[in-house]
C-alpha cells in the first residue's frame, strides 16, 4: 500500500472513527474494508503486507473508539508492535468486501494482546495475534502497571492464555541496549 493510500486511510479514519459509536475495552470492533488493486500480489489475491497495513488501520480505530487514544495522548504515550503472527485460511479477492474485528485479550507483566480477525459474512478467512509495548514519547517503555493505570486493563481480570504467553516467550527479541548479532546456525 502507498503512503499516499495510507495517509488518506488514516485521515478518513481520523474523522470516522470518533462519530461511531464508543466501545467498551474489551468489546469486539468492527471495520468494514474492501480489497483494492493496490492491495493486490501478482496472483490478484491480497498480499501478505496489505494485511498487516490494514490490521493497522483497524487498529487505530479499535484504539480510538474504546476511548484509550484521547488517555494515551494524555499520558504521552503510544503503542509499538513488538511481536504478531497470522494464520490465512482463504485467500481475499480484488473488490471483495469484508471485516476486520479486533479485541484487546489483556495484558501481562509486558504487554498487552491483541486478536484480530479477517472475517467475511460471518467466516474466518485469517486470524492475527499482535503483541505490543507501549513508549513514552519522551523515551523508555512504559511500565505495566503504569500501562495499567492509563488504560484502566487490569491483568487479573483478563488473564492472558498461556499459549499465548510461550508463543510470545519463543519469538522475543533482545532488548535493544543488548547487542544482537546476526548469526545463522
Amino acid at each position: 500500500m502507498g503512503i499516499l493510500r495510507r495517509a488518506s486511510r488514516l485521515a478518513w479514519l481520523s474523522t470516522r472513527a470518533p462519530k461511531l459509536p464508543p466501545l467498551g475495552l474489551y468489546d469486539v470492533c468492527h471495520s468494514p474494508r474492501r480489497v483494492w488493486p493496490g492491495d493486490l500480489d501478482e496472483l490478484r489475491h491480497m498480499n501478505n503486507g496489505a494485511y498487516l497495513t490494514n490490521l493497522d488501520l483497524a487498529r487505530v480505530e479499535l484504539v480510538v473508539r474504546t476511548g484509550l487514544w484521547k488517555r494515551l495522548k494524555e499520558a504521552e504515550v503510544y503503542p509499538v508492535v513488538s511481536s504478531q503472527t497470522i494464520s490465512y485460511r482463504k485467500s481475499l479477492e480484488l473488490w471483495q468486501r469484508y471485516t476486520i474485528e479486533s479485541r484487546f485479550l489483556g495484558l501481562d507483566d509486558r504487554s498487552v494482546y491483541v486478536e484480530q480477525r479477517f472475517v467475511v459474512d460471518g467466516e474466518l478467512y485469517a486470524r492475527a495475534f499482535i503483541q505490543a509495548r507501549f513508549l513514552y514519547r519522551r523515551g523508555g517503555t512504559v511500565p505495566i502497571d503504569e500501562l495499567g493505570r492509563i488504560t484502566g486493563m487490569d491483568p487479573a481480570a483478563h488473564p492472558i492464555p498461556e499459549w499465548l504467553h510461550e508463543w510470545a516467550a519463543q519469538v522475543r527479541m533482545p532488548s535493544t541496549r543488548t547487542p544482537a548479532p546476526s548469526t545463522w546456525e
